[in-house]
C-alpha cells in the first residue's frame, strides 16, 4: 500500500460543468494498493487510516488522472513537424510512405517503444491510436503496451483504395484480419480494439460493408476513423458517395454510428449530424494542433456543446504538433479564442481525463481518481524552472496551473507517470534514448 502526498484535482463523476464539479485537495492524499486506488481526500482526514501504508511526500506538486489521447497515429511518431500543406498533401507526401516501414516487424517495435515512451514522457496513460494495415504492426503496439499494463485502445487501419498499393488490402482481407485482432487482444487484460477504416475515402463501399459486419457482430468494440476534417476531403467523399446525404451518413449507412465510434476532427459539420452524433451516443476528437497545422479550420466548441456530443481531446500525432495534451488544450483555447467561444481549463482538463473515459465507457477504470479504478495517474511539477517558478509563486488554485502548464509547460512538467499501481515514468531517472 502506497500513500501519495500532494495537491490533487480530478472529476469523480460525469458533469455538463467541469468548472463546477471538480473536486480540489490542496493538501490531498491518494492511496492505492498494488494496481487499484483505494481512496483519495484531505491528506490530514486519511493520512491515519493507512498507517502502513509506504509515504511519498509530493508537496509543492499536483497528481492528476493520467491523460486519455483520444486520436493519435504511433506510425506518424518520426514524421511529426514536418513542413506541409493541407490533409490530402500530408498524406501523399509523408504518411503513405512512412507507413510502407511497418510491414517490417522490427521497424514496428522500435517506433512503438518511442511511441510509448513520449506519451508516458507526457503523463497520458491511455491512447485511442491508429495503427497501419499491417497486422503485425498491430500486434507490436499490443504487445509493448501489455508488458506496461496500459489502457490501449488500437486497430489496423483498413483501405482498399485511392492509396499506394503497397498499403491496400480487401474488404475479405480487412474483414479477416480485423476479427482476428479482436478475438486475440479485445478485453485481453487492458487492451481495447477498435475497428479503424482510415476514411472514407480509403475504403470501397464492399470494405465499409464488410467492417460494418464486425461493428455488428462485436458491439462492444470501439470504431475510429476521421470525419469532416478538411473541405476539400468532404467533397471528395461526396464525389465518392453521391448517394448519401453527407460524411456521417457514410458511416451511418455501415452501422459504425454508435457507442464507443470516436470521430476525429469534425471542424466542418452540419446542424444535422451534430444532431446524429448525439442521438446515437458517439464521440467527437477535438484535434487542435493538427488542424491548425494542416490549416484545416476552427473546431466548433459550442455547437458541440449545444449538441451535448460527448467531446475528447486529442493530439493527433503526427500532423499534431506534440504528445502533451495540456498544451494541446493550449491551442484549443485560442481556437474557440479565435471563436468566441469560453474552453476554460478545468473543461480542457475534463476532456482529457473523465469527460473521454465517460465517452468511450472506461470511467469505471480510468480517468479519475475514484476508489476502486485503474492507478493511472501523473505527478506534476509545474514550477519546473526559472519562469514557471516565478509564474506560480502564489498560486494555488487548479484553474490558474492547469492555464499555465498549457502556455508554460512541456514534458519537464511531468515528474512521474504512474500505470497501474507501477512507476512508468520518472523524471529524475530518465535516460538518453538512441536514435532509432
Amino acid at each position: 500500500m502506497q500513500l501519495f502526498r500532494a495537491s490533487i484535482v480530478h472529476f469523480p463523476h460525469q458533469t455538463h460543468t467541469p468548472d463546477d464539479d471538480a473536486i480540489f485537495f490542496e493538501d490531498g492524499a491518494l492511496v492505492i494498493r498494488n494496481d487499484t486506488i483505494v481512496d483519495v481526500g484531505v491528506y490530514a482526514e486519511i493520512q491515519n487510516l493507512y498507517p502502513e501504508a509506504q509515504l511519498h511526500d509530493h508537496r509543492g506538486k499536483w497528481i492528476l488522472p493520467g491523460f486519455i489521447d483520444s486520436h493519435l497515429h504511433y506510425p506518424q511518431t518520426e514524421i511529426i513537424g514536418q513542413y506541409g500543406k493541407q490533409l490530402l498533401h500530408w498524406l501523399e507526401t509523408y504518411t503513405f510512405p512512412t507507413e510502407k516501414r511497418f510491414s517490417e516487424r522490427d521497424y514496428a517495435e522500435r517506433i512503438a517503444a518511442v511511441f510509448l515512451r513520449q506519451l508516458l514522457k507526457n503523463g497520458t496513460t491511455t491512447g485511442l491510436v491508429f495503427s497501419t494495415v499491417h497486422q503485425s504492426a498491430t500486434e507490436t503496439l499490443f504487445e509493448q503496451a501489455s508488458q506496461l499494463n496500459m489502457a490501449m485502445v488500437t486497430g489496423k487501419v483498413c483501405m482498399d483504395r485511392n492509396c499506394p498499393d503497397y498499403l491496400m488490402d480487401s474488404p475479405a482481407l480487412a474483414q479477416r484480419e480485423s476479427a482476428e485482432l479482436i478475438e486475440r487482444w479485445h478485453g485481453k487484460g487492458r487492451n481495447l480494439y477498435a475497428l479503424t477504416p482510415r476514411f472514407a475515402p480509403t475504403s470501397s463501399e464492399a470494405q465499409m460493408a464488410a467492417l460494418g459486419e464486425l461493428a455488428q457482430q462485436y458491439q462492444d468494440v470501439f470504431i475510429q476513423t476521421h470525419l469532416s476534417e478538411n473541405l476539400d476531403e468532404i467533397a471528395w467523399v461526396k464525389s465518392l458517395y453521391p448517394d448519401q446525404d453527407g460524411y456521417l451518413a457514410v458511416y451511418d449507412k455501415y452501422h459504425m454510428v454508435r457507442s464507443r465510434a470516436v470521430f476525429g476532427h469534425c471542424v466542418h459539420l452540419t446542424d444535422e449530424e451534430w444532431q446524429r452524433l448525439h442521438d446515437a451516443n458517439a464521440s467527437v476528437a477535438f484535434c487542435p494542433t493538427s488542424n491548425l497545422f494542416l490549416g484545416s479550420g476552427l473546431f466548433d466548441l459550442a455547437k458541440a456543446q449545444a449538441s451535448q456530443v460527448h467531446l475528447t481531446l486529442a493530439s493527433d500525432v503526427g500532423g499534431g504538433t506534440g504528445f502533451n495534451l495540456l498544451r494541446t488544450y493550449g491551442e484549443g483555447y485560442k481556437i474557440c479564442q479565435l471563436r468566441h467561444t469560453a474552453y476554460s481549463p478545468l473543461h480542457g482538463l475534463y476532456s482529457m481525463t473523465q469527460g473521454a473515459a465517460i465517452a468511450h465507457q472506461l470511467s469505471h477504470s480510468i480517468g479519475n481518481l475514484n476508489p476502486g479504478t485503474h492507478a493511472d495517474f501523473v505527478i506534476l511539477q509545474p514550477a519546473f524552472d526559472e519562469l514557471t517558478q516565478l509564474r506560480l509563486a502564489d498560486s494555488r488554485d487548479p484553474q490558474d496551473m492547469i492555464f499555465a502548464m498549457s502556455m508554460l509547460g512541456d514534458d519537464r512538467a511531468i515528474f512521474e507517470t504512474w500505470v497501474a499501481g507501477e512507476c512508468v515514468y520518472a523524471k529524475q531517472e530518465e535516460m538518453p534514448y538512441a536514435m532509432v
